[in-house]
């Protein structure tokens, strides 16, 4: 082991005031660019606020992520801050030559110095995605990252056009398609408020208060704990966008209430999994590649919204059914009535987060300004706090908000730096679209062939990838093919993010659920196999709303609503199935389990004749179990 620095402490506290001071630099900056505030001559060209918050959100990735997790020995504490360095020297250096670098063309020939820097910062994205995402990703990003450099000499599709490194540099660095690209773009733009906003939410107890108000809700049903657990983490996820941190946040509670209710280690561990990877899906804020999904598809965020409603609302329905259903198979009660929060306390908690969420939800959809929501929500929030003695202590620690906002932030701009480097790859050696092309003529007019294909391809990156990063890449290389296939646009971009979604929740990598069974001591893999079927909705909603738009809220109101009803009908179909416990006629053996989930994928099928097959099918087995005399325990 390599000594630490004699003056360690002094110099973690050193780093933790210069990402604290980057960060509130940022913040401030992000609001003056996007939050109609009047400051003359303080609002920079677009570009130039770009270069400047990729310079001082890659020095905080470089000071905050280290080299070396476990140990930092002075030269790599050096090394640290050399790359923290350079990073805000080149960006700033950029932001002050924005405009030469769009009137003078530096995106295709640059002069040296300008050479230099881009070359650095190349490097330096590839770096900051390694810390941030793993060695996987930043594999794919380097690779996809040097690729023009020689498509001109590949086959067939991978042809495309050839550059230099100094031209290669001068694109990625200097260009508007590459580094600064689409997804950098959005999270300046858009997404940093909405960051903030989770982080503020989170620091003043907002998961505490979505976990009580479950416990009023539903605490005292059957299998209570589990529900909690369900409606708490979609409401806390759908508001903070992040997977991993809505499990640490809500899991510590809901975990051990399961247990103590009679759930093993694992089916609770899986239940808080699916609920906080649902999270990510559902409204109103969902996660950061729906709103990269807004920008591609060129379309308000508030259709985003509106289209996902309606899959996530069913993804949680069948969660709820089926911890029912196994409670009823189990004979398993609600929670202690001591663990029961009273309405007072609920109340008293409540009213600072309703009116964050009423505001967040009125200038979202209502004023439909989406880059405002965020900051007028996280407003009412800190100003709230500042009123109520309960939450003053948390907003008054303004070092660790800004810090978890920063810490926040870097990690999604150090990802989606680099992942703009194979954004801009595809981009100007037209291999993107060429693939697209070159997909759809493969799959021969078979549009299942060409799902297949999509599901497969969102699942495997999905592996390696964070989300967004993974839906990024699809949305170049697969959507235009499922477009041009003739699918909704809408509904092709939905799949692919749902599909690398299904990572989160399945072997071998299973993220979500390895994170649920530390927290309830459960058996890893088994915990991600019981998920796997908790969650197996998401395998399947995704192919029916593609071949069905009305599901997602695409048709006449006559059309959605029927095809919501059918899809309910499925939903609480293949609960029953998979739970082996059908609602008024008591526990189904495997052949029945069987017959009720074939008759649930008929009725989700979007064809009339299906849904009576899958009716008289259900029907059939409902009517059997009670001629035999078999009646729910």
């Amino acid at each position: 082991m390599h000594p630490a620095l004699p003056s360690e402490s002094l110099t973690l506290r050193i780093t933790r005031i210069a990402v604290i001071a980057l960060s509130t630099i940022g913040i401030a900056m992000t609001m003056l660019q996007t939050l109609p505030i009047v400051a003359p001559g303080m609002r920079p060209i677009t570009s130039a606020y770009f270069y400047a918050l990729l310079g001082i959100f890659l020095a905080i990735v470089f000071l905050r992520f280290p080299a070396n997790r476990e140990t930092r020995p002075a030269l790599l504490w050096a090394a640290d801050w050399l790359m923290a360095i350079l990073a805000l020297v080149i960006c700033l250096y950029f932001a002050s030559q924005a405009r030469r670098i769009m009137t003078a063309g530096w995106s295709y020939a640059a002069p040296p110095m300008a050479t230099l820097g881009a070359s650095i910062l190349f490097f330096l994205a590839i770096e900051a995605v390694r810390r941030c995402a793993g060695t996987v990703l930043a594999v794919v990003c380097l690779v996809f990252g040097l690729y023009p450099m020689v498509a001109g000499s590949m086959p067939g599709v991978l042809w495309g056009n050839e550059f230099t490194w100094t031209a290669l540099v001068a694109a990625h660095a200097l260009g508007t398609e590459s580094i600064i690209g689409i997804p950098f773009r959005v999270v300046a733009d858009l997404l940093i408020g909405y960051i903030v906003f989770g982080v503020v939410l989170a620091l003043l107890g907002g998961g505490e208060f979505f976990m009580a108000l479950a416990l009023k809700l539903l605490g005292r049903t059957r299998g209570g704990p589990a529900k909690v657990s369900i409606v708490a983490s979609s409401l806390f996820g759908s508001l903070s966008g992040s997977v991993v941190s809505n499990i640490i946040t809500t899991g510590t509670f809901t975990i051990p209430s399961m247990k103590k209710a009679g759930y093993s280690p694992h089916y609770a561990s899986a239940v808080e999994a699916c609920a906080s990877t649902g999270g990510t899906l559902m409204p109103p804020i969902m996660g950061a590649a729906a709103f990269l999904m807004a920008t591609f598809l060129a379309v308000p965020y508030s259709e985003v919204i509106s289209a996902a409603i309606i899959p996530s609302v069913l993804f949680y329905a069948a969660l709820l059914l089926q911890a029912d259903c196994y409670a009823a198979k189990n004979d398993l009660s609600g929670a202690e009535p001591e663990d029961i929060p009273t309405g007072l306390s609920v109340l008293r908690q409540s009213w600072i987060f309703v009116a964050a969420l009423a505001v967040l939800i009125y200038v979202l959809l209502v004023m439909r300004l989406e880059t405002y929501a965020p900051w007028y929500a996280t407003g009412v929030l800190i100003v709230g706090g500042l009123l109520d003695p309960m939450y003053r202590a948390r907003v008054l620690d303004f070092a660790k908000i800004t810090q978890e906002s920063g810490v926040a932030l870097a990690q999604l701009i150090g990802i989606l730096a680099g992942v703009g480097l194979v954004v801009g790859s595809l981009s100007i050696t037209g291999v993107g679209s060429a693939f697209a092309r070159e997909l759809v003529q493969y799959a021969d007019g078979n549009v299942y062939l060409l799902l297949f294909y999509g599901g497969l391809t969102s699942f495997v990156l999905g592996m390696g990838m964070t989300v967004s990063a993974c839906y990024v890449f699809l949305a170049i290389i697969l959507a235009p093919a499922l477009v041009q296939a003739g699918l909704n646009p809408m509904a092709s971009h939905l799949y692919i993010l749902y599909w690398g979604m299904l990572s989160y929740i399945t072997p071998p990598v299973a993220l979500a659920a390895i994170t649920a069974a530390s927290v309830g001591k459960a058996d890893a893999m088994k915990t991600g196999l019981t998920a796997m079927r908790l969650g197996i909705i998401l395998f399947i909603l995704p192919v029916f709303f593609v071949l069905e738009p009305a599901l997602i809220g695409q048709g006449d109101a006559a059309h959605v609503a029927l095809a919501v009803l059918t899809a309910g009908f499925s939903v609480l179909l293949i609960s029953c199935g998979l739970s082996g416990w059908l609602y008024f006629a008591g526990r189904l053996n495997m052949i029945e389990r069987t017959v009720i989930i074939v008759a649930a994928l008929l009725s989700l099928y979007p064809e009339p004749t299906t849904d009576i097959a899958g009716i008289v099918l259900a029907m059939g087995v409902f009517a059997l179990k009670r001629l035999r005399g078999h009646q729910p325990a």
